[in-house]
């Protein structure tokens, strides 16, 4: 093992030891030799199969057949999460072929944050992962069940299932994927027509047509967003099956793979060979699922779902924990936007079960932990296959099919991880670098400030912003309104970068988890609202984000800082309107960033 995974994960159990005992004791009181079902009255169990055929009422009757809850994600309006239409009968009919039953016990919401973008929708969208954390909890909470199959795809919803289900950690629990759509329009040229619309140079019809290119049917988005960084880290985490994260939906491998999901959970029931969460998700598998982000250069989101779902585990980590794995993690990935590849090229040159091998072989990964296919990591090694209409599962191939995409841990890309924790006297906020060439890793100018992404499109049009500045957006934490990312700024900022300014953007939002090629000093806390320096900021005061030396700095003297009132909140339309009022106490009650913005820990 890499002597810094070891000293790190060491770290993360000694400060986790009172947490995680008490997580565990939960959980081991949860656990009963006995089918939770038969704790049920009469009146109890009538209701919890009333709907069930006679077959299956007659098997939970008999308190030696399994009860597997199916709790998903799916809704018909979401590219991603539309394959889920069909999953449950398959798992229904595979869970009965193995003796058991298997019941639809919760549905949970899935938004999009491409179709909430830069709209007051987007700012219920991080609340919106501790309310599939509860929806997933009051589907569990009637206790009929052994076991449970998680169906989910995108930005809170895993993270949201992951933390409700992590409740129930005494069951065993199989997350079953849906797979990404076919390669749509090259990512280069879709990040091109976007940046030349927000120049003024295409128009509306064209900037359409190129996004309905690019997302066109059903599956998840191919770029190496939050979406799909979910998949791959809960593959390398063990609970999904191995190699299933990016098989396409709509195809054989996949109706396959969802089939043995189901026979694996139901597998993982037996008293002998029993494989609950609590034991999957431990403090080297979330050690694993950091270095696998940083090593592919993932999703800045998961610098708060990561925490959030370690927490649920009574698991303690910060940004120091991935700040030091990135010094040390190599960067084995080019997918969109840290490249120009979509997720099927990644897929198709090796993929997950490439990239943990080479993982394991040089020490970056722990081997010895458990997964939902027993002990040990080596089990993700392995990509499916259909010979003969039978899954079987291969050998990992030993190189890269593609070398410009994914590489060795030996031939890394670059030496170390995507991600930079940056501390000074504006605070904390983690920058993503996999994308951000080297020459803009240090930039000290100006400030500009803004209180939302609108004004600095104004700004732009305006011809405003044709000069070196770092662009402050505040008032967009989780307690003022949300923590909506601004993934509307990319084109703008990317424009100006472009045509040889100095640019930088310091925010206590977020990014989109395609965050690209301008630096952006994101997840800022101490954020405006609770008073934080970034509430201080006058344009004109001097900035400097290095990333270099994982500094955030405002040049201006201490005494005068000490002096400046924190500016005024201007954000009282979002407290209104599409369902905003119905969150003000999540806003009142929502942690900062690197406690994971949560609601529930």
């Amino acid at each position: 093992m890499h002597k810094v995974v070891v000293q790190v994960t060491e770290a993360i159990v000694e400060r986790s030891r009172t947490q995680r005992q008490a997580y565990l004791q939960r959980m081991s009181e949860a656990a009963s030799s006995k089918i939770a079902r038969g704790q049920l009255s009469c009146g109890n169990l009538a209701h919890g199969f009333a709907a069930c055929s006679q077959q299956d009422k007659d098997r939970l009757v008999m308190m030696d057949r399994a009860d597997v809850a199916i709790v998903s994600s799916y809704n018909d309006m979401l590219s991603a999460h539309q394959p889920y239409e069909t999953y449950p009968e398959l798992l229904k009919n595979a869970v009965r072929d193995m003796g058991g039953v298997a019941q639809f016990a919760s549905g949970v919401p899935a938004m999009c944050d491409g179709v909430t973008q830069g709209q007051p929708g987007m700012e219920l969208s991080l609340f919106s992962r501790d309310v599939i954390a509860m929806s997933t909890a009051i589907g569990l909470s009637h206790n009929m069940f052994d076991a449970s199959l998680c169906l989910g795809v995108c930005d809170k919803i895993v993270p949201g299932l992951l933390i409700g289900s992590l409740s129930f950690g005494h069951l065993p629990t199989v997350f079953v994927p849906a797979g990404p759509m076919p390669s749509g329009l090259p990512n280069k040229e879709k990040a091109r027509i976007r940046q030349l619309y927000a120049e003024g140079k295409v128009g509306r019809d064209e900037l359409l047509a190129c996004e309905s290119a690019s997302y066109h049917s059903a599956g998840t988005c191919t770029f190496y967003g939050t979406a799909n960084s979910n998949q791959l880290l809960v593959e390398v985490m063990g609970l999904h099956l191995p190699g299933s994260s990016f098989v396409p939906p709509d195809t054989r491998l996949r109706d396959a793979l969802t089939v043995e999901a189901a026979r694996q959970v139901i597998r993982n029931t037996h008293t002998v060979n029993r494989i609950t969460l609590a034991e999957v998700v431990s403090e080297k598998t979330i050690v694993n699922a950091i270095v696998a982000l940083l090593a592919t250069g993932g999703s800045t989101n998961h610098t708060m779902h990561l925490v959030a779902i370690a927490r649920a585990a009574g698991i303690i980590i910060n940004w120091d924990d991935f700040a030091v794995l990135s010094a040390a993690v190599p960067s084995l990935t080019r997918i969109y936007p840290n490249g120009y590849a979509d997720i099927n090229v990644f897929h198709a040159a090796g993929g997950v079960p490439f990239l943990v091998q080479t993982l394991l072989d040089a020490g970056y990964l722990h081997e010895d932990v458990m997964t939902i296919m027993g002990k040990g990591l080596r089990h993700y090694c392995q990509e499916p296959k259909l010979v003969d209409g039978e899954l079987q599962w291969h050998k990992a191939p030993e190189v890269s099919a593609d070398q410009d995409v994914l590489r060795s841990a030996i031939e890394p890309f670059h030496p170390t991880g995507g991600l930079v924790c940056v501390t000074g006297n504006v605070g904390r906020g983690v920058v993503k670098v996999s994308a951000v060439k080297e020459e803009h890793w240090v930039v000290e100018a100006p400030a500009v400030v803004f209180d939302d992404q609108e004004q600095i499109s104004k700004a732009f049009a305006a011809g405003e912003l044709n000069k070196d500045f770092i662009a402050v957006v505040r008032y967009q934490g989780p307690q003022a309104c949300g923590m909506p990312e601004l993934h509307k700024l990319t084109p703008y900022l990317g424009s100006l970068q472009d045509q040889g300014y100095k640019v930088a953007l310091v925010t206590d939002g977020r990014m989109s988890g395609a965050s690209g090629k301008v630096p952006a000093a994101i997840h800022l806390y101490p954020e405006a609202m609770a008073g934080g320096v970034i509430g201080k900021i006058k344009t004109g005061d001097m900035l400097r984000l290095d990333c270099r030396s994982s500094e955030l700095q405002l040049l201006v003297a201490e005494e005068e800082l000490n002096h400046r009132q924190v500016a005024p909140p201007n954000h009282a339309q979002h407290q209104f309107g599409m369902g905003r009022e119905l969150f003000g106490n999540l806003r009142n009650n929502v942690s900062h960033a690197e406690l994971g913005a949560s609601i529930a820990m």
